[in-house]
């Protein structure tokens, strides 16, 4: 199924390619965008900064976990000696217990979390700069199109002399 969802995408970027190329032959070039931040010391750094921030966070979530499993163990060792009414009340901790790991796990990890918002604050303004000096360049060079060989399109063979990479980090003062 995979395999034919990429034949399927193959076929269409080579035919959108083939039917455009002639026109544009002259005026395409790419950047290796991970490349670039990877040579970017900023962004070194932010990734450093979120790993710290994430190990934090990931074990701040464990002990609470751990702190669920220690009371769903207790209460099970325990429970034949407990009332029903106990029983209950144990139950509601171990499940408040549970139910705390989950929202601070939803709170820094989530969709919006705490790592979601430090991404975008750290590592965004490294993104504008590097497309912002993308836009410079392809100005400069009079081009048509310029494509992220890491990104979502794949290139099946791109030649070096259209690896305008080093120039973005030179346009960037790196």
């Amino acid at each position: 199924m995979a395999f034919n969802r990429n034949r399927i995408a193959l076929f269409a970027l080579s035919f959108v390619l083939g039917a455009t190329l002639p026109a544009v032959a002259q005026r395409l070039a790419y950047v290796d965008s991970q490349s670039v931040l990877k040579k970017i010391p900023e962004y070194a750094q932010a990734e450093n900064q979120i790993k710290e921030m994430t190990k934090t966070w990931e074990s701040e979530v464990a002990g609470l976990r751990n702190k669920a499993e220690e009371l769903e163990k207790a209460y099970q060792a325990e429970k034949v000696l407990l009332t029903p009414a106990m029983q209950k009340e144990r139950e509601a901790g171990i499940d408040k217990a549970k139910k705390d790991a989950f929202e601070l796990q939803r709170k820094y990890f989530g969709p919006e979390g705490e790592l979601f918002k430090k991404r975008q604050e750290l590592i965004k303004p490294i993104q504008d700069q590097i497309y912002n000096a993308v836009q410079e360049v392809a100005r400069k060079r009079k081009l048509d199109l310029v494509l992220d060989k890491s990104g979502a399109i794949t290139l099946l063979y791109a030649a070096t002399s259209l690896d305008i990479s080093e120039e973005v980090l030179q346009k960037m003062g790196y």
